[in-house]
């Protein structure tokens, strides 16, 4: 995984949240909660994973919710960073967080009904066969995000010291095929890269994210977006 030392650092777990959720990176962090409540559906007493669960974003808006979750990262700065989250929200009884190796997961076959990947594929050195890992572990469905070949992320790419790995509709395709899972629903958005976003204060940020939208409401939306939403299913 690209960047999984710089990852694991306290200083950067500490630092995580404020540096890309704070000011315009907070419409960012609403967008992908939207899009995994939406592909997720009703998550009460559903049993759940997530994969590089991080500092718990997701982890603790699903287990407020009432599913019954994993959350699973490979830092344990970053799952620390979970924990105080979780304690604040008053879930830290209804969830779990473990370090572990998203290419070696340490469960069996079939054992979650959701598994559930942001902010991962971008990093993945090899992706088909963490996408195969996580089709093991899932009995009906998985979801995850990626960053678009064909948009502005390729001109933001070469700004950032680590690169990300970018997709193609087409790659997407023939991981999912390849894994055994079948594309049920997609939503793609963001004309504009995140790290514009989380550069500017509240107000410039809202005000560009109504262009945003109402470029990506148009018939050339999905063409241009940077992010796309993948919910699969087995």
């Amino acid at each position: 995984m690209k960047g999984q030392e710089w990852y694991q650092t306290a200083e950067v777990a500490e630092a995580y949240e404020d540096k890309r959720f704070s000011d315009g990176g907070q419409l960012i962090d609403e967008r992908e909660k939207e899009a995994v409540l939406s592909a997720v559906g009703p998550v009460e007493g559903k049993h759940i994973l997530e994969i590089a669960c991080g500092t718990g974003r997701f982890t603790t808006m699903l287990a407020r919710r009432g599913a019954d979750i994993v959350g699973l990262d490979i830092s344990p700065a970053m799952l620390q960073e979970g924990r105080k989250k979780a304690h604040a929200a008053g879930v830290a009884d209804h969830l779990e967080f473990m370090r572990g190796d998203a290419a070696r997961l340490p469960f069996p076959d079939d054992h979650f009904e959701t598994v559930v990947a942001m902010r991962f594929f971008h990093l993945a050195d090899t992706p088909a066969s963490f996408l195969a890992e996580m089709r093991r572990v899932a009995r009906d469905q998985v979801v995850f995000d990626t960053f678009r070949r064909f948009s502005t992320r390729s001109i933001y790419n070469w700004l950032l010291p680590m690169g990300s790995r970018l997709y193609s509709r087409v790659e997407v395709e023939r991981l999912l095929n390849g894994a055994g899972l079948r594309l049920a629903h997609e939503e793609h958005d963001f004309v504009f890269p995140y790290g514009l976003y989380r550069q500017l204060p509240d107000g410039v940020a809202t005000a560009l994210r109504d262009l945003d939208t109402s470029v990506m409401g148009s018939p050339v939306g999905d063409h241009v977006a940077s992010v796309s939403y993948w919910d699969a299913r087995i």
